[in-house]
């Protein structure tokens, strides 16, 4: 039996705390992308008149003491004080250092117990004990052990609690709320998307996945979750999504807002455990209109070595007209597609940022090994002081049985970049960026030609 073994047998004599009768709590819980939550607890609390202190025993683990706020009719907040130096074998002993326990022992032949009282000199790596005139070490002999303590020390909560010293004007029931912010909760969004290439479609399911490791339990609670990052001092946040949208929405979604951010409540209440993750579904959606398209990204005039592969995404809107309609909260997106036996197999995923209603996003789910882009740079030339020109070649290659179109993008202009000649029409993308729509037939190839001037 080892130390913690030990201290676990331990018979602990348990000094009844002051209470107050108090109704089970009505509890609502808001939860926000960057690790924070906002508690509010309704209760009603039987409270005498006069000065007194209220214990929480169910707060959150990991509360910000700061953000604590409790009303009640006629009453007065003098102090609060939030206590985390949790019950646990190990703790017990360390309080215990420089007083006396009982020590006892049962022999494994006879079944007998034999007492002892000792004084505990040390508990750091292993306990140190002294018993009569022998110092004495609490080992691991194969001789079953416990240990007794007369008392919990007051300084040990066996959860964490929340005490607030309060002023009532009079005595009675009365309701109350207790809020707080917490870290250790958090939610994310997952996408399900299964895409039909034929039917150029997809169908939707949105999911939300509540994690807790606030180290408390939140029952029966009403749940509301907040799309967006609010402001926080100090905080670092997360990596920044991948930039899926191709362009940002000006559609208004039909959920509900707080301040600039969407909130999603949960149609019903729900118990989020500790140390646990739960999802629940949020957006459900069938034959939203979709492509799959094979994209080339270029930052600079250049030439390559040797060719790159195309990038494979989806393409679609959340527009309303498109079967959507919706905006989206951050999250993963997971694409499937069914295989010759009709069964749906995983073909790639990305994350995608905070995005509006009637925007088009594009989804990479891989590289096409079978579609490839060479880049040449013919000629170079400064025309002004501010200003060059560039001429360009991509040898755009499909080894697919069948006929793609790739979508160039051409970076590295700046904003009175000019088109002087081109063997493709061209269209502006963005004060940056130029774009193609290169066709190019099945085991076949395309030369797309342009000539750029561009300065500062």
């Amino acid at each position: 039996m080892n130390r913690r073994a030990l201290l676990a047998t331990a018979a602990l004599v348990l000094a009844a705390g002051s209470a107050h009768a108090q109704k089970a709590p009505d509890l609502s819980v808001t939860i926000y992308n960057s690790d924070l939550a906002l508690v509010e607890d309704a209760r009603e609390l039987d409270l005498r008149a006069g000065r007194q202190r209220l214990e929480f025993k169910d707060v959150s683990a990991a509360i910000r003491p700061e953000t604590v706020s409790l009303s009640a009719p006629g009453v007065t907040i003098i102090e609060q004080n939030f206590d985390y130096d949790l019950l646990t074998p190990d703790k017990l002993m360390e309080k215990a250092v420089g007083q006396q326990v009982k020590i006892v022992r049962t022999n494994p032949g006879d079944g007998k117990e034999t007492t002892e009282v000792a004084t505990v000199l040390a508990a750091n790596e292993g306990v140190v004990l002294k018993i009569g005139d022998r110092i004495e070490v609490l080992r691991d002999d194969g001789v079953p052990t416990r240990v007794i303590f007369d008392k919990v020390p007051e300084t040990l909560r066996a959860r964490p609690t929340l005490s607030v010293t309060v002023d009532a004007d009079k005595a009675g029931p009365r309701a109350s709320k207790l809020s707080y912010l917490t870290s250790g909760l958090g939610w994310k969004a997952d996408y399900v998307a299964l895409f039909d290439e034929k039917k150029g479609a997809l169908d939707l399911q949105g999911w939300i996945t509540l994690s807790n490791n606030s180290g408390t339990p939140f029952e029966n609670a009403r749940t509301q979750l907040v799309a967006g990052d609010v402001n926080q001092l100090n905080n670092g946040g997360f990596g920044r999504s991948s930039n899926a949208m191709q362009s940002a929405g000006t559609e208004s979604g039909d959920g509900e807002r707080l301040a600039d951010y969407y909130v999603y409540p949960l149609p019903q209440r729900t118990t989020i455990a500790a140390n646990q993750n739960k999802q629940v579904g949020f957006l459900s959606a069938q034959a939203v209109t979709a492509k799959k398209v094979y994209e080339i990204r270029e930052s600079g005039f250049g030439s390559e070595e040797t060719p790159t592969s195309a990038t494979v995404a989806i393409q679609f809107s959340n527009a309303k007209v498109t079967g959507l309609g919706s905006q989206l909260p951050a999250g993963v997106m997971r694409i499937y597609m069914r295989d010759q036996a009709g069964d749906p197999k995983f073909v790639g995923e990305n994350s995608i940022g905070h995005t509006p209603a009637g925007s088009e996003l594009s989804i990479k789910t891989g590289d096409a090994f079978d579609v490839t882009s060479q880049a040449t740079l013919i000629s170079q030339e400064r025309v002004s002081k501010t200003r060059s020109r560039y001429a360009m070649k991509y040898l755009v290659r499909n080894a697919r049985p069948e006929a793609v179109t790739v979508e160039l993008r051409q970076g590295g202009l700046w904003r009175d970049g000019a088109v002087k000649a081109e063997s493709l029409k061209s269209r502006r993308i963005d004060a940056r960026t130029l774009g193609w729509s290169v066709p190019v037939p099945a085991n076949g190839e395309t030369v797309l030609t342009f000539t750029v001037e561009t300065g500062w």
